[in-house]
């Protein structure tokens, strides 16, 4: 998906679901409700001329390795297939994400349900987090990728941003999107709540050779996103969608003036 991103920018709306079986704090009624959700969210972002939805599940405990629940799986498997079937042959993205490091399980739902992206907390190094140390395993998901011959469910690694922490340095910013792209990245993550130095970041990114897709992770909103996606190729929005109300349905009215000013930004 990210072979075509020249001469335009692109903007994937998190769709954020319900805690889903086999999960803690999962209580019967949620998977309705999160189907529900998707379904309307995703429909509320192609009304607004979003090119895509990550549908991403939030659980609020979550493991610390690739592995999860069978249950958990096969959920988001039933809700991304239901969306694929909404959105038909339109050219709109799905993506699909179990975290909070489950890359494998994603993969599979990915390649199952027709899927174009994962998102990957670690693909490459290793983060803190309130769960646990996450550690990479590029071996086994690379491994996996290819075993069910799921090499064009495109995959973006964080490498500074919410879930990949680490302070700013110019140098291992640029040696982790070299890694990540060795071990099969299609687009690299970042994102900083200050946004001269989340700007620096992106910059130090796009002068990489041969760079991949820089996609920012959050913290744009209609104040700034003109502003802060001006060398980036794709934005992830969330709560700005959502009307500054974390988790909430997504307003297609919104999406609309966001998707027009990032339309407006010279590439």
């Amino acid at each position: 998906m990210f072979t075509n991103l020249q001469g335009k920018k692109y903007v994937v709306g998190l769709v954020h679901l319900k805690p889903l079986p086999g999960t803690p704090l999962f209580n019967e009624g949620d998977f309705e409700l999160s189907m529900e959700k998707a379904l309307k969210d995703t429909q509320a972002l192609l009304d607004g001329g979003a090119d895509g939805c990550l549908l991403q599940s939030v659980d609020k405990i979550y493991p610390s390795t690739d592995d999860t629940d069978y249950a958990r799986v096969s959920a988001l498997a039933v809700i991304a297939h239901e969306v694929r079937k909404l959105v038909g042959s339109r050219d709109f993205k799905i993506g699909v994400q179990l975290m909070w490091n489950c890359i494998t399980p994603s993969l599979a739902i990915a390649k199952v349900c027709k899927a174009d992206f994962t998102r990957c907390t670690a693909l490459i190094g290793t983060t803190p987090s309130p769960f646990g140390t996450i550690n990479a395993d590029p071996l086994k998901v690379m491994s996996y990728r290819r075993s069910i011959g799921a090499e064009q469910v495109a995959m973006i690694a964080e490498i500074q941003g919410y879930h990949f922490k680490g302070d700013y340095d110019s140098g291992a910013i640029r040696m982790y999107a070299n890694s990540a792209k060795t071990v099969g990245a299609d687009a690299v993550e970042v994102m900083h709540k200050d946004e001269e130095l989340n700007n620096r970041i992106v910059h130090d990114l796009k002068t990489v050779s041969g760079s991949l897709p820089v996609v920012l992770g959050g913290g744009t909103d209609l104040s700034n996103v003109t502003s802060r996606m001006k060398e980036a190729d794709m934005a992830l929005v969330g709560s700005c969608f959502e009307n500054g109300k974390w988790g909430g349905n997504i307003d297609p009215n919104t999406v609309k003036e966001y998707v027009g000013l990032v339309r407006s930004i010279k590439v």
